[in-house]
């Protein structure tokens, strides 16, 4: 298997890295859930994280949040600068939206929370339904104001855990250019995902994670040239090449 530092297709970044972490390792009893992982995101970057269940994606981004502590390893960035979105809404359906930004605006200690919370609603396209409860909102809306409650202290980073999973075509396009957009104004992006074409049309850059270890990064074009231009091919043959190993 061919190591992120030894492949020739890894881009060279752009900006310095605003998220890096190094020899990231996470342990649960006896099984190694995540082994010498590092990486980085550059601002403006946007970075899909692919791999099968149980790879370790959740776990990575968990420790990049700052929800668990490594057992060996280092981030350099304070969770404060991390903005998290689980894979599942973590909203009050019965409070309005503009509740909800207001509520977790206190509990973060947002400054200015009134404008910050002003400003999310137009940044998330939900001015229109600031005042509807959230549990009246389509998946795709609850999901832009769970990632609007992710931004409101503005971090540089965003990490996002299978942000589009529930969504249906339409939603997650609305919810792709509200990220995009976020990438755009300079902010770090990266996202885990099981859907290689999203990862194909969105991602500046994928990390491939197979049994805990990164299996490859770099640039969607460069794994998709590993098996004649078909992204989904060359992420299955990694994924097999890796278990086999394992």
């Amino acid at each position: 298997m061919t190591s992120a530092a030894e492949d020739p297709a890894v881009p060279a970044a752009a900006s310095p890295p605003v998220l890096r972490a190094t020899g990231l390792t996470r342990r649960y009893r006896d099984r190694v859930a995540l082994d010498d992982v590092g990486l980085d995101v550059a601002a403006g970057e946007i970075v899909a994280l692919l791999g099968p269940n149980g790879a370790g994606k959740t776990t990575l981004l968990s420790l990049l949040a700052g929800l668990q502590e490594p057992d060996a390893g280092e981030v350099g960035l304070p969770p404060r600068q991390v903005g998290w979105i689980p894979q599942q809404p973590a909203v009050y359906r019965r409070l309005t939206v503009r509740e909800n930004l207001e509520l977790f605006a206190r509990l973060d200690g947002v400054p200015d929370a009134a404008a910050r919370v002003e400003r999310m609603l137009v940044e998330a396209d939900l001015v229109d339904r600031a005042d509807d409860r959230v549990g009246d909102l389509s998946g795709g809306g609850q999901q832009r104001v769970n990632i609007a409650v992710g931004l409101l202290a503005d971090p540089p980073v965003v990490l996002l855990d299978e942000p589009s999973s529930s969504l249906d075509p339409r939603q997650r396009e609305r919810m792709w250019r509200f990220l995009t957009g976020l990438a755009r104004d300079g902010r770090a992006l990266l996202s885990s995902t099981h859907d290689v074409g999203e990862a194909e049309r969105y991602a500046d850059r994928v990390v491939v994670l197979v049994d805990g270890r990164v299996a490859f990064t770099g640039t969607p074009a460069a794994l998709a040239a590993t098996a004649g231009g078909d992204l989904l091919r060359a992420f299955v043959d990694l994924v097999e090449a890796g278990e086999a190993e394992a």
